[in-house]
Order: structure tokens, then sequence, then C-alpha cells
């Protein structure tokens, strides 16, 4: 089975800042993941949904709580991307954005 590795490879990246680099990688697969999942969203809005739950995380500063955020958010990018999760799963992440 294909495997992406997204959260092996960020935990051995040495990025200088992490956060910005995950939200560029969701970003960038955010039209393909609407696509594939079929949900009727304009990228727009659901780049201000994903910023959004960024933006609740934002007062963190504790570096081992911001190493384990981004690590979870690369597993949860991987699982989309792997069709591990289901569209009801994506559409509550933007519940509240249409």
């Amino acid at each position: 089975m294909a495997s992406l590795q997204l959260a092996t490879k960020a935990r051995h990246a040495a990025y200088i800042n992490p956060v910005p680099t995950l939200y560029r990688a969701i970003a960038k697969e955010l039209p393909r993941v609407l696509t594939i999942y079929d949900i009727d969203l304009p990228v727009p809005e659901a780049r201000a949904g994903i910023r959004s739950l960024f933006q609740e995380n934002s007062q963190v500063r504790d570096t081992r709580v911001l190493d384990m955020l981004v690590e979870k958010g690369y597993m949860e990018l991987e699982e989309t991307l792997l069709h591990h999760k289901q569209r009801p799963h994506l559409l509550r992440i933007f519940e509240g954005f249409k």
C-alpha cells in the first residue's frame, strides 16, 4: 500500500518555521482533497476554515506542544490523502464555514 509518510518527514526535518510549512502543505493539497471527497465548497472558504483552526492554537508557545500539534497536523493530512477519513469527517471540520 502506498504511504505518504508526511508525519515521518515532518518529525525528521529541521524546520525553522514548522507551522507555516504545515499550513502551506495543507493549502497546497486543499483543492485535491475537496475534489477527492466531492465537497462543494470554494477553496478560499475552505482555506478560511483551515486558517481558523490554526488561529485557535496561535497562543501556544510551548515548543513541545507546538511540535505535537504540527506532527498531529501532518498525520491528519496524511490520513486524509490516503482516504482513511470519510466525507462527514471533513465536513465536520468545515461546519459553519459554508
